[in-house]
């Protein structure tokens, strides 16, 4: 549902610049063609040239920013839509300034101008915190202050509404001050004030700095030296400069370390892929059984992972698990766990007994108190008596006599939760052509757009569609129908599965 809403939102932004672009280009036309209005508004030629090209630029810059993400990107998309909404008000206040019949609208264009000056600075304000990094008391103590200005500056400007409190439009269609103009600026300054601090004192390269500064300081200079002599696209337009400079200096940096770390990302999905078994059939040469398992990270590296081993030529190993958290801790902390719980097997402890023994190294250096529910079942081949023991982990369903059932078999605590924690065994008796499947909570917890459970029911359901299917088909089905679920919801969790049928051996390998 989010990546739903952002590409709905990016399109969204995208027809928004590009129909301001359009719009100004028209206007600008029109106000040539209009003798009048050229007579009526010769000064502000000028600006209408920086509003047209400036709504284009924003549009470019929007364009631009589509295909990256990272911390930021949003907020700067922000900016870029909000410049070019006051490009195109300035337009509109031009086109009705000095007008005294379109007083109404000149008032709503200057309105929402001074409201989009306060999103401007405060968005601003937000994209540099991310992207610049402030930490200490005072950027905590901006945290704070910053957001309460801002409601206050709101409401200053909103009362105009009622009357004229920092301006008004007289009878003559212009824009007029009152006494306290000032009032609408505490919020400007004491944010520009802070952010200058707080970019100076930032621990970024010196080129982002400068040109954060840039954003505070260009639009200022303008204003300084030609004290609005050209209006207020001048400082429009010098903040639409500095947000080029941003976009080049700030956005772009920060993206080629963003594609950095995904193509480090991208190597660690492919490390974390091959530490998992993933050849099928798994063991060709064995005819006792038929395995087959899955597992689709909901990032790029997952913390759940799936094991199967021979343990000797009569038992058989098989693991399913669930770090806590996601991305690369998770998957630093499933590789370690993978490998601790499969060497104790190995080296022919019970089940029960392997997860005492993982636990116990588990929590012996353990500093970021990450834990991992697991399940362990050993399967005696010649007789079809698995033995299996839990860590927390999610009930296994069990194929017998012709249907899956959920097996609510008893739980000990999670691997990594406390040490000295004791796991007990306990038995299933596999016949031939039983099956046993076990997953990690990814499945039953998929989540529909409605954020309603897929749940153990539906899965029970989606295993008993064709229970009589081999393993690859039973973990295709039980995906399909959580796809077919979910819909077009964002998977939130990693989702692990994994099925193995008993065939037991035959007559003539038993005599022997």
């Amino acid at each position: 549902m989010i990546k739903k809403y952002k590409d709905y939102s990016l399109k969204i932004g995208l027809i928004f610049t590009v129909a301001s672009a359009v719009f100004s280009f028209v206007m600008t036309w029109l106000i040539y063609a209009d003798a009048a209005t050229i007579g009526r508004i010769a000064d502000n030629l000028y600006d209408c040239g920086v509003d047209a090209i400036g709504t284009f630029i924003c549009a470019a810059l929007f364009y631009g920013t589509m295909r990256q993400d990272g911390e930021g990107t949003m907020e700067f998309r922000s900016l870029n839509v909000m410049v070019s909404a006051n490009f195109v008000l300035n337009f509109l206040m031009y086109y009705t300034v000095r007008i005294p019949e379109y007083n109404g609208f000149t008032f709503t264009f200057i309105l929402l101008n001074k409201l989009l000056d306060l999103g401007i600075i405060y968005y601003f304000y937000q994209y540099v915190k991310k992207t610049l990094g402030f930490e200490g008391r005072l950027a905590r103590w901006a945290d704070k202050l910053i957001p309460v200005l801002l409601v206050f500056e709101n409401l200053v400007v909103l009362s105009n509404i009622i009357g004229p409190t920092t301006f008004f439009v007289n009878d003559s269609g212009s824009y007029q001050n009152t006494g306290v103009p000032l009032a609408e600026d505490v919020f400007l300054i004491v944010t520009s004030l802070l952010t200058t601090i707080l970019i100076i004192r930032s621990e970024s390269p010196r080129s982002q700095k400068i040109a954060a500064l840039t954003f505070i300081f260009l639009p200022l200079i303008i204003f300084l030296t030609t004290m609005g002599e050209y209006g207020n696209a001048s400082q429009y337009g010098m903040t639409l400069m500095s947000l080029v400079i941003m976009y080049c200096i700030i956005f772009n940096y920060n993206s080629g370390k963003l594609q950095a770390t995904q193509t480090e990302l991208n190597m660690a999905t492919e490390i974390q892929a091959s530490m998992l078994p993933s050849i099928f059939p798994a063991f060709p040469n064995r005819e006792e059984f038929d395995l087959y398992a899955s597992m689709d990270p909901a990032k790029e590296v997952g913390g759940d992972f799936y094991d199967f081993f021979m343990v000797d030529e009569d038992h058989l190993g098989i693991v399913i698990a669930d770090v806590s958290g996601k991305g690369v801790p998770a998957a630093l902390f499933m590789m370690i766990s993978k490998t601790v719980v499969q060497n104790y097997a190995m080296l022919g402890f019970g089940a029960a007994e392997t997860l005492n023994k993982a636990n116990e190294a588990l929590c012996a250096q353990n500093k970021m108190q990450m834990f991992v529910t697991t399940w362990i079942g050993i399967l005696e081949l010649s007789t079809g008596k698995m033995t299996c023991a839990s860590a927390g982990h999610e009930y296994p369903a069990v194929y017998h006599e012709g249907k899956f059932e959920l097996l609510k078999d008893k739980h000990g605590l999670v691997l990594g939760g406390m040490d000295g924690a004791r796991y007990k065994e306990y038995d299933i008796r596999l016949d031939k052509g039983d099956k046993i499947f076990v997953y990690t909570d990814g499945v039953p917890e998929a989540t529909s757009a409605n954020t309603e459970l897929f749940g153990t029911d539906r899965m029970i359901d989606a295993l008993n569609k064709n229970a009589e299917a081999n393993p690859y088909d039973i973990l295709k089905n039980v995906r399909a129908a959580v796809d077919d679920f979910v819909g077009a919801a964002e998977q939130f969790d990693d989702l692990t599965m994994l099925c193995l049928e008993y065939r037991g051996r035959k007559e003539k390998q038993r005599h022997d």
